[in-house]
């Protein structure tokens, strides 16, 4: 047996048993990839797959078993190169990211630009996507760390922990009558079309929870994945914006206010993401310590070892 056998296998069962797109992803032919995968099972003497004619239809309970021995083989692997990398080319590298729109464009400009400062010679390669996609990355190893606020924890291969707090806030032009009342309630909101984030980025269940324990139906008129979308369309009058309050950090042109929005939607937590028992080279350290304070080495060592602390804000 071998890895490029493994590979074949954990590859088909990511790409739904279609051997041809497995084939693809790999730069192989579909005939070799079947080939590879049938002289594992014959060296094991068990069948992986389950088959209809020369169609893959299921993994089967060894199969199950296979593939799970097969997933630590190749993250192992992974650590071994990883490992030859840090002590080989110590200083040099790439960091693979990855992450939400709001996290990439407002809050890692300037972590991304110090880890570049103290390691020139290590390339960073930005992934964006939805939290879930995000996720994706993290335990296929396309991305080394993710960074979002929805979703992250939910997945069980992945080790998250809070990195900070942020809040909504609302963006109002100057001319609407929302933006010289001093206390803005849920039923303000309601009864205004609402320009914010698509349903699964940047906080926006927390919105939705909100709105809903008062029984609410708020007018959502446009939804969007970037904030400075959302911004435009509520300086062209189409409604009021919530946006992550790292979208407005910078201030807002003279025609738009923002008021803080935490009494409403309560705090957002934006976390990080390793894969579990993963090997983490000691520039991600640096960059994770770079993104809050808390995120030590120590700590980030004790929840990937599975140490039970508690790593909450």
């Amino acid at each position: 047996m071998n890895l490029h056998q493994f590979r074949f296998v954990q590859e088909a069962v990511r790409r739904n048993l279609n051997l041809t797109e497995v084939a693809k992803s790999l730069h192989t032919s579909q005939p070799g990839v079947s080939k590879a995968i049938i002289e594992l099972e014959e060296e094991l003497g068990i069948e992986i797959f389950s088959r209809h004619g020369k169609r893959l239809k299921r993994v089967t309970e060894p199969g199950q078993h296979v593939l799970r021995s097969i997933e630590v083989i190749l993250r192992e692997v992974g650590n071994l190169k990883r490992i030859g990398e840090q002590f080989s080319a110590e200083d040099s590298g790439t960091l693979s990211i990855a992450t939400t729109h709001t996290q990439a464009r407002y809050v890692l400009p300037v972590p991304v630009a110090k880890l570049r400062e103290a390691y020139p010679n290590v390339n960073i390669s930005l992934h964006q996507g939805a939290p879930a996609q995000v996720a994706q990355m993290v335990m296929d190893e396309v991305a080394e760390i993710g960074i979002a606020t929805e979703s992250l924890s939910e997945y069980p291969e992945l080790v998250t922990l809070p990195c900070y707090e942020w809040e909504h806030m609302l963006v109002i032009p100057k001319s609407h009558p929302l933006a010289g009342k001093v206390r803005i309630t849920l039923e303000d909101l309601a009864a205004e079309p609402i320009i914010t984030y698509h349903p699964s980025f940047t906080g926006r269940t927390r919105i939705d929870k909100a709105f809903a324990a008062k029984n609410l139906s708020p007018r959502i008129a446009l939804e969007a994945i970037d904030s400075d979308v959302i911004k435009t369309y509520v300086r062209l009058g189409l409604g009021v914006g919530i946006v992550a309050e790292m979208a407005v950090k910078d201030g807002l042109d003279d025609d738009l206010v923002a008021r803080p929005a935490s009494q409403l939607f309560g705090k957002n937590v934006a976390r990080i993401a390793f894969k579990r028992s993963a090997y983490i080279r000691h520039f991600v350290y640096d960059f994770a310590a770079l993104l809050s304070d808390r995120l030590d080495r120590n700590l980030i060592m004790k929840a990937l070892d599975g140490h039970p602390t508690d790593f909450n804000m």
